[in-house]
């Protein structure tokens, strides 16, 4: 009888995403910034139980946060480094960048939208952040409507030779 495939964590690539972020939203710039963690929440991340869905950045006495971000406790973790599973994450952004998103929000009524929280060849944790501005429900389904369209195009043309 087969055994049961241990979960194994991620030591580089993506732990999660914000698929969503991509439909909700038009995504301009995106910036990568590291990410401000105790060691029992790296373990729940390299597990890939983050969840972004409903996750923002925004800026609180002069740097950038994280809010709305879960991370659930690490089940085998010690009672010592426990650990708020929605609490705000400091992002670590230069002063200029942190300056450039702040200004986005201010001057263009912008949200920065976490895509996706990856570890890089280091191991340690970056999260890809997007400028974006909301998108009405006309251009969703204008957005739907010329991604289907491309793939069936590619689709044409791949079969065509």
């Amino acid at each position: 009888m087969a055994e049961p495939k241990k979960k194994t964590l991620i030591s580089h690539g993506i732990a999660s995403q914000n698929r969503k972020a991509r439909y909700d939203y038009t995504i301009g710039e995106t910036i990568e910034a590291g990410l401000v963690l105790v060691g029992p929440e790296v373990k729940s991340l390299r597990a890939g139980r983050a969840t972004l869905s409903e996750a923002w950045a925004g800026e609180r006495d002069g740097a950038m946060y994280l809010f709305g971000c879960t991370i659930p406790e690490w089940q085998a973790g010690s009672t010592v480094a426990k650990f708020e599973p929605g609490r705000p994450r400091k992002l670590l952004l230069h002063k200029k960048q942190v300056n450039e998103l702040i200004g986005a929000i201010a001057r263009d009524g912008a949200t920065i939208v976490p895509l996706q929280v990856h570890f890089n060849d280091k191991g340690v944790a970056k999260v890809v952040l997007g400028v974006a501005e909301g998108r009405k429900k006309h251009d969703k389904r204008n957005a739907i409507a010329e991604r289907d369209w491309a793939r069936d195009k590619a689709r044409l043309m791949r079969n065509r030779g």
